[in-house]
């Protein structure tokens, strides 16, 4: 039973979601700020820097935000129709200038010391679509298989779009009728065609667009496949999230119910499931256990046979452990949002059907995630190499602060000079 437990306290809302009552994936409100992914900004190109090929933009943040190359495009040309998406042309100083006046989408929140990351290449998203006002492409969901059902889509919406824009069909409109998909592609150009009158006419630096809230995302988000039942605990959030489901998400409606609840996260266990998901070292059921090492760009992960000794051999029992440490590896990596470079040291094997087979579990287990990742293969050291996009903020750095006795090292030196009497 896949199940979305909504809570609020305040006018603050936190949203867990279960898989036969253990937690998977859970969204928290941070005090510190409001969410800012997805917003739609008109900035001011502060400086340029060649050698970096990227520039700083003042958006209006305490920070300036960052503007790879890769992200940046000439404006004038794409507003003429002169260039696409795909063609993005070198170098840095010659797509902006100290100055000018940009329009860009924040697409990474700022962390620590860096500024939030943003592109050039805005993106709207919606329940069937997503539409790329300056792409030129139509990408179906890799989760909509049939070929059939593929063409059709991208037929139904390159009829629909306007020259020179580009759309994704997200997974949920695989089975939706077509006049609920063009309804979301319509509302988005209308969106899109507000969001530059605003441009025309304001001074940066000012936000434009801002995306939904948490709640509204996630619901947007989120597929009938993916949730059997979404809970709340008063009438209240009922109404609300009733609302929301019946504007956005018309599927989700009959999935909504009530149970009267003080605590729904209590109910749950969810505190204590949230708490144990901090731990460096997580056991698995068969006495396994796997180790989670996180820095900033990498998480290095460890499977250990721990207590687990088998039943008949070396390569089974080994091969076991491998297998139970793919899903409690796939579970943790979307509880904790982990993003970025992920380096997996399984047990090691010397049967290359056994590899294959982890391989492909693996492989299977991603889809699960709604955040893409990436699984590149194993190396020569036996070390399997995966990326997971990065969104929003990890678990850790929610509801966690850094100790301020060892700046986040966890040790603590225990002498560091001889004692002087």
């Amino acid at each position: 039973m896949r199940e979305m437990l909504i809570k609020t306290q305040g006018k603050e809302t936190s949203i867990a979601i279960t898989n036969d009552r253990q937690l998977v994936e859970v969204f928290l409100p941070r005090q510190d700020h409001q969410n800012l992914l997805g917003n739609i900004y008109l900035g001011k190109i502060e400086n340029v820097l060649p050698g970096m090929q990227a520039a700083f933009i003042n958006i209006g943040l305490e920070k300036n935000s960052f503007l790879y190359v890769e992200d940046a495009f000439n404006p004038a040309a794409a507003y003429n129709g002169e260039q696409s998406a795909s063609e993005r042309p070198r170098p840095i100083s010659e797509l902006v200038k100290p100055g000018q006046q940009v329009m860009v989408q924040l697409f990474k929140e700022p962390t620590g010391t860096k500024g939030a990351r943003v592109t050039m290449y805005p993106s709207l998203p919606g329940r069937f679509v997503v539409l790329l006002p300056l792409g030129d492409y139509i990408a179906v969901s890799r989760r909509i298989e049939d070929e059939t059902q593929r063409e059709r889509l991208k037929t139904l919406l390159r009829a629909e779009l306007p020259e020179r824009m580009g759309a994704i069909i997200r997974t949920v409109a695989g089975n939706a009728p077509e006049e609920l998909i063009l309804a979301d592609l319509r509302r988005l150009i209308k969106e899109w065609r507000r969001i530059q009158g605003r441009a025309a006419k304001a001074a940066s630096p000012a936000l434009l667009h801002s995306d939904f809230d948490m709640l509204q995302r996630v619901i947007r988000d989120t597929s009938a496949d993916d949730i059997d039942k979404i809970v709340v605990a008063n009438e209240e959030d009922y109404e609300e999230v009733s609302d929301i489901c019946e504007a956005i998400a018309p599927g989700l409606r009959d999935a909504l119910i009530l149970r009267e609840s003080k605590d729904l996260f209590l109910d749950y266990d969810i505190y204590a499931q949230m708490e144990r998901a901090l731990h460096r070292k997580i056991w698995l059921k068969s006495g396994g256990y796997i180790i989670i090492d996180q820095t900033e760009a990498l998480t290095a992960i460890d499977v250990n046979t721990g207590k687990y000794i088998g039943e008949s051999d070396l390569s089974a029992t080994v091969f076991k452990t491998n297998m139970e440490a793919v899903a409690e590896i796939i579970r943790q990596l979307r509880l904790r949002n982990i993003g970025g470079i992920i380096i997996i040291d399984f047990i090691d094997m010397d049967d290359p059907e056994d590899k294959q087979r982890l391989l492909d579990e693996l492989k299977e287990r991603v889809k699960e995630d709604r955040v893409r990742i990436t699984v590149m293969g194993m190396t020569q050291l036996g070390l399997v190499e995966m990326t997971r996009k990065k969104v929003g903020h990890d678990l850790s750095s929610v509801i966690e602060q850094e100790c301020p006795q060892c700046g986040g090292k966890g040790k603590i030196p225990v002498c560091l000079t001889e004692k002087v009497d």
